[in-house]
């Protein structure tokens, strides 16, 4: 005779191991919309890079209600972005150069105004110096929000919702 789990025991049984493989173990067809949730839940990516000594940073968190909404915290002063999430976010955004901060000190004093950069020269720079991401970056699901623009803060906003 088979046991009827609890939703709650499947749910903590799932953060424990494999979600996916078994997910699909204990629920059956009859209840796909709420295996639908259960695995949206475990499968949603929602992450900020942000600056933790940046004022703007700082109010835009405040002003979102991010730290309230479960979302991956990546300082990346004290936590240096890799390649991979790097590439990832390019893939999102489209280019490295709209993730590339030109108010940085850096951007001046390297003269990086006066030249021409390649999209790999925009990604080294952000990988070598922390400043040269535009910030903050934060991601939901396959959507990404870069920078303090006033309108990318208000959709940022809405998405958080």
């Amino acid at each position: 005779m088979q046991k009827r789990l609890s939703e709650s025991y499947v749910v903590v049984f799932l953060a424990n191991f494999n979600c996916q493989q078994m997910f699909e173990v204990h629920f059956s067809s009859k209840h796909s919309s709420l295996r639908h949730e259960i695995l949206k839940k475990f499968t949603e990516m929602k992450k900020m890079y942000y600056l933790a000594t940046c004022s703007t940073c700082a109010a835009i968190i405040k002003e979102t209600g991010i730290n309230d909404k479960n979302f991956e915290m990546q300082d990346i002063k004290t936590e240096k972005i890799t390649a991979k999430p790097l590439d990832e976010m390019k893939k999102m955004a489209g280019t490295y150069e709209a993730l590339f901060s030109r108010r940085a000190m850096k951007y001046k004093e390297l003269g990086l105004k006066d030249k021409q950069l390649s999209e790999k020269d925009y990604r080294n720079y952000i990988l070598e110096e922390y400043t040269f991401l535009k910030r903050p970056v934060a991601i939901i699901d396959d959507k990404i929000f870069i920078g303090s623009e006033k309108k990318t803060v208000e959709a940022l906003k809405k998405a958080v919702k």
